[in-house]
């Protein structure tokens, strides 16, 4: 049975962090999952999705200079000395909250040889950190239509990156919506990329809203999840319609629980 974590970054926005922990434990849910949660003492977290029944399970590295339109710094050369304090502070995050996974955000910037060696060696430096808390660093592929000049756009492109770091603790963050803004024939990638996946998440196409709607028939993606035999969890990361509680009716109407 595919087990569901609540993305806090989207749902329940309106509410503080420990209110969203709380609310996400009250509909049903037994983990959550975070963007940039490092303005909340991590102790406070801890606390919060203990008296939620809930566990935390990753969280991102910084953005960076949001106003200046960075999304990451892993892949950026010049800022190794930044994004290692990023991972430094996310897996401090990650040892206080027991979460297990880390998204290493790459930046805006072109895949360049100059690019990719940065980011390559990054991630072998901050994958030996993240192991001795056993945690793992994910690799997601952000479409272009939603970040413009992101490192890479296309989940294979993501693959290429894992398989050259070659370490068991860097793995792709599978994002449906992004797979299928971005390139679509969502199945067959997913079952192509299966054995690197650490991580999914879900969200309709095109809209982001709840999964019950658009273009991905997400009762084919639930059944080869199960098929494959996935035992992560999977990330609701979308954007609700209206209410985030009332919203929930989808697991219904996709004939899944949480």
């Amino acid at each position: 049975m595919l087990r569901f974590s609540a993305n806090l970054g989207f749902l329940w926005a309106e509410l503080p962090l420990a209110g969203r922990i709380a609310a996400a434990g009250r509909a049903g849910f037994s983990a959550v999952e975070m963007h940039w949660p490092y303005d909340v003492p991590a102790e406070s977290v801890a606390a919060a999705a203990a008296e939620a029944g809930v566990v935390v399970t990753g969280v991102n590295t910084v953005r960076g200079n949001v106003a200046a339109g960075e999304f990451g710094l892993g892949a950026l050369p010049g800022r190794e000395g930044e994004f290692e304090a990023s991972v430094a502070e996310a897996v401090a995050f990650c040892r206080a909250t027991g979460a297990t996974s880390i998204h290493a955000m790459a930046g805006v910037i072109d895949d360049t040889p100059a690019s990719r060696t940065t980011f390559i060696a990054n991630l072998r430096r901050a994958a030996d950190e993240a192991a001795r808390d056993g945690v793992t660093l994910l690799l997601e592929a952000i479409n272009p239509r939603d970040k413009p000049g992101y490192f890479y756009s296309r989940v294979d492109e993501a693959a290429e990156i894992a398989e050259a770091v070659g370490l068991d603790n860097v793995r792709l963050l599978f994002d449906v919506y992004h797979v299928g803004v971005a390139t679509g024939d969502v199945l067959t990638r997913l079952r192509r990329f299966f054995p690197l996946i650490g991580h999914v998440q879900i969200a309709a196409v095109p809209s982001r809203a709840e999964p019950d709607e658009g273009e991905i028939a997400y009762p084919a993606i639930f059944t080869a999840l199960e098929e494959l035999g996935y035992r992560g969890w999977v990330g609701c990361e979308y954007k609700p319609r209206g209410d985030t509680t009332e919203g929930l009716v989808w697991t219904e109407r996709l004939g899944v629980s949480l």
